[in-house]
């Protein structure tokens, strides 16, 4: 009985076990919701007051996520009375797995460590390829969708306001 509590316990810890959840976090869903809405808007500027509203996302948490994408250089800002954030580059040069990197590093981790450092003994040997495959999948599929793919019709007029 001691031995299940145990068992149940460590499934309840997001990245522990044999293999953590694979999930998108907060952070790449609302960050790509920002990208998006900024893309969304070609034209202007946009606040993380604006983006937050309108994307029902935690303002403070929004300001968090949106000082990273712009350490990564995938939104620029303006200051001032006009300012708010524009995209870093384009919307077409913009895939999900740069979004993904940005907020989260890497898109894969078995207990911290990514599938390329692992090394298994004995029967698992093999193992650790197969995550590593599982890994290369996910980012091919990240890195094939851009943000000017996923823009509603019409929407996908943008720019990245770098001058």
């Amino acid at each position: 009985m001691k031995e299940w509590t145990a068992w149940r316990d460590l499934r309840r810890r997001p990245g522990c076990g044999i293999m953590g959840r694979m999930h998108i976090s907060a952070k790449a869903d609302y960050a790509t919701r920002a990208l998006l809405e900024i893309a969304g808007a070609p034209d202007r500027p946009l606040t993380c007051e604006a983006i937050a509203s309108s994307q029902e996302i935690p303002f403070r948490f929004l300001k968090s996520v949106v000082g990273e994408l712009r350490r990564a250089g995938l939104v620029r800002s303006q200051r001032g009375c006009e300012g708010g954030y524009w995209l870093g580059r384009p919307a077409e040069e913009i895939s999900l797995l740069d979004v993904v990197r940005a907020v989260d590093g890497e898109v894969l981790t078995l207990r911290g460590e990514t599938p390329a450092g692992l090394d298994y003994p004995g029967a698992a040997r093999g193992l650790p390829g197969i995550w590593r495959r599982v890994e290369a999948g996910a980012a091919a599929v990240l890195g094939g969708v851009t943000l000017a793919a996923l823009l509603p019709e019409g929407a996908a007029e943008t720019r990245s306001g770098v001058a």
